[in-house]
C-alpha cells in the first residue's frame, strides 16, 4: 500500500487592507494599487449612476431605454417612483377635461379612430365645428367639477383652408383662457403662422401625439408621416406654446415599439411638457376593433420608462382608463409616477370616467389637486391671460362649489 502524500500546510496570504504597513513588496503595491483603483472604480460607477438618477437628457440611447423597459417591473417602478419625487409631488394631481368640438369627418385614415372617413361602419355621426357658447359651458362644467385644463379637439387633418373656423377657435381658447384655466388645443398638423395666432390668444399647450414608434407607425396610419408630426411638435415649440405628446398602447404593437415611441419623444430638443398615455379603446367598424385589451402591467410599465427618460414631463393618463378597475388604477397611481388624469363625461368619441366617480376615488387615496398655471411648488407659472386667480385652498373633494385649487367665482 503506497505511503499518503503529505501535503504542504496551507499558509494564509495577508492583503494590503489587512496589514497596509507590511505590503513592501512590488507585487503588494501593484496590489494595494489594483485595489484602490478597483475600489475607486466601483465609487465612481456607484457616483455616476447616482448623478444621472432624475437627470433630464434628450440624449438617450435606444438601448439605453430599452433596458429601462426591460429590467424587472418592480425595479424600473421602484427607479421611476424616486426619480418622480424628484420633481414632482406624489401626493398631487391634475384633473383635466376633453370636449370634441367638431367630430368626424376626417380625412385621415388613423387605424383606431372611428372620426376616419376611411371607417365607414363606426357609429360616429360628422357634425361641424360647435359655436362659442356651447364651449364656454362645458368648460365652466368642468371647471366647477375640479378640471383645470381644458382640451378641445376637432376632427380634421389641419386648419387650412378653415381661417373661419380658426378664428372661432381662437375666440374659443381666450374664453377658456380668461376663465383661469389651462388651456390645450388638438387641431391636426399647424403652420407655424397658425401656431404663433393660437400663442396669442393664450393658448397654453398643444396635443400633437406621435402615437407609436416610428418603424411601427405606417401599420397604424398612411395620410400622414411621422416627419409631419415632428414638424408640427417643431411648429409649436418655436411658437413658444407647450407641447403635448404621447401615444396609444394595444394598437397592435410590440414592447420595442413602445420603446421607440418613449425614446422619440424623449430625444426631442426639450422634453415634451405632457406625455399622453391612452390605451386602445376599440369600436366598432375601425380597422382594430378585434383588438385584445391591454394589460394594466404594460401600462405601469410604460408609464415607469417614461418617467425615468423625461423626469419632468407630467404623464397624464389618458384615453381608456375608465376600461380599469379602481384596484388597477390604484396599482397604476400607487408610486406616484404620473401627474394627470382625464375626467369627464367623455374623451372624444370614447366612454371616460365621471367626475364625481373620479373626485371620490383620489379623495380616498388622499390626492389632492394640481392648480392651474401653477408648480408643485406653487409657483405661478406662465399665467398670461388670466383673469381669475386661484386662492390655492381647495382639496380634492366631491362637493361641486369646490374646485382643484382654487374657488369658483360667482360669475
Amino acid at each position: 500500500m503506497a505511503a499518503k502524500r503529505s501535503l504542504p500546510p496551507i499558509r494564509r496570504l495577508a492583503t494590503a487592507i489587512e496589514h497596509p504597513s507590511t505590503s513592501t513588496s512590488t507585487s503588494g503595491s501593484s496590489s494595494s494599487s489594483s485595489s484602490a483603483a478597483l475600489a475607486q472604480g466601483f465609487n465612481l460607477k456607484a457616483k455616476s449612476r447616482k448623478q444621472e438618477l432624475g437627470a433630464v437628457r434628450s440624449n438617450w440611447l435606444r438601448h439605453e431605454v430599452q433596458e429601462i423597459f426591460d429590467a424587472p417591473l418592480m425595479e424600473t417602478v421602484f427607479r421611476a417612483a424616486s426619480v418622480h419625487r424628484m420633481h414632482h409631488d406624489p401626493s398631487r394631481i391634475q384633473l383635466c377635461t376633453l370636449m370634441n368640438i367638431k367630430t368626424g369627418g376626417c380625412l385621415e385614415d388613423c387605424s383606431y379612430c372611428s372620426q376616419s372617413t376611411h371607417h365607414k361602419g363606426t357609429p360616429t355621426k360628422a357634425t361641424p365645428l360647435v359655436k362659442l357658447d356651447p364651449v364656454i359651458e362645458e368648460a365652466k362644467k368642468a371647471k366647477a367639477n375640479g378640471s383645470t385644463r381644458f382640451c378641445m379637439g376637432a376632427a380634421w387633418r389641419g386648419l387650412e383652408g378653415r381661417e373661419r373656423g380658426f378664428e372661432r377657435i381662437l375666440s374659443m381658447v381666450r374664453e377658456v383662457r380668461g376663465m383661469g384655466m389651462e388651456v390645450c388645443t388638438t387641431l391636426g398638423m399647424l403652420t407655424p403662422d397658425q401656431a404663433r395666432r393660437l400663442k396669442e390668444a393664450g393658448l397654453s399647450a398643444y396635443n400633437h401625439n406621435l402615437d407609436t414608434s416610428r418603424e411601427f407607425y405606417p401599420s397604424v396610419i398612411t395620410t400622414r408621416s411621422y416627419e409631419d408630426r415632428l414638424s408640427t411638435l417643431q411648429a409649436v415649440r418655436d411658437a413658444g406654446i407647450k407641447v403635448c405628446s404621447g401615444g396609444i398602447l394595444g394598437l397592435g404593437e410590440k414592447d420595442e415599439d413602445r420603446v421607440g415611441l418613449i425614446w422619440e419623444v424623449g430625444r426631442l430638443p426639450e422634453h415634451p411638457e405632457s406625455f399622453p398615455v391612452n390605451t386602445l379603446v376599440p369600436i366598432p367598424g375601425t380597422p382594430l376593433e378585434k383588438n385584445d385589451p391591454v394589460p394594466v402591467h404594460a401600462v405601469i410599465r410604460t408609464i415607469a420608462t417614461a418617467r425615468i427618460v423625461m423626469p419632468k414631463t407630467i404623464i397624464r393618463l389618458a384615453a381608456g382608463r375608465h376600461t380599469f378597475s379602481e384596484t388597477e388604477q390604484a396599482m397604476v397611481s400607487r408610486e406616484g409616477t404620473h401627474n394627470a388624469i382625464f375626467t369627464g363625461e367623455q374623451m372624444l368619441t370614447t366612454p371616460c370616467s365621471g367626475w364625481d366617480e373620479d373626485k371620490a376615488m383620489l379623495d380616498r387615496w388622499g390626492l389632492r389637486g394640481l392648480r392651474a398655471f401653477e408648480d408643485e411648488e406653487g409657483n405661478k407659472i406662465d399665467a398670461a391671460h388670466v383673469q381669475v386667480e386661484n386662492d390655492g385652498s381647495a382639496m380634492l373633494k366631491p362637493e361641486a362649489e369646490k374646485i382643484v385649487g382654487e374657488t369658483v367665482s360667482s360669475a
